[in-house]
């Protein structure tokens, strides 16, 4: 049996790059799901909600044209966390997010691959203006977030769990 080639992009910044998700990935992140720090993300998960994470995220790049990028750091090749564009049933509109690992927190990791991953979206995906759902008590994304221009826009619920809805600036992009 052959595994399907899926077409997603590749994005380098200078220290890392952002790539299609791989099943050698899937140790780290079920050690992620495992813990409480996954509460902000939908975790915790068992090994089984990891593995079904993953292929999800496939699948959404299939379905959407666009999804999550891993995240590496080149200096170690390791998997640090994920960034890029989701759009699911419960959405309002694509959302830019990010989750890194807590190894990789307090690096400009996450500026670094949000930045990239959103340029990319604008450019390439015609997504421009975009939101981030961010939990009420999440202040590290709230503060990423407004490192990346966006502003605070109201109060909401996703998935049953409050939350609120920041608004990313549109990017000028040349044509």
């Amino acid at each position: 049996m052959t595994a399907m080639t899926l077409s997603i992009p590749v994005i380098e910044t200078a220290r890392l790059t952002l790539r299609a998700p791989q099943l050698d990935d899937l140790k780290p992140m079920a050690a992620f799901f495992e813990t409480e720090r996954s509460h902000m993300v939908g975790g915790p998960r068992d090994a089984m909600g990891s593995y079904t994470s993953l292929v999800s995220r496939l699948g959404h790049w299939v379905l959407n044209g666009y999804g999550l990028w891993h995240i590496v750091e080149k200096a170690s090749g390791a998997f640090i966390g994920w960034t890029g564009m989701i759009f699911a049933p419960a959405w309002s509109e694509p959302e830019l997010g990010w989750t890194l690992f807590e190894m990789a927190e307090g690096k400009g990791y996450g500026f670094e691959a949000a930045t990239a991953a959103r340029r990319h979206a604008a450019r390439h995906q015609s997504l421009n203006g975009v939101i981030s759902y961010i939990a009420p008590a999440n202040i590290r994304s709230m503060a990423l977030a407004e490192r990346l221009g966006a502003c605070f826009e109201s109060e909401a619920e996703l998935l049953g769990k409050p939350c609120q809805i920041w608004r990313h600036p549109k990017l000028e992009i040349a044509a």
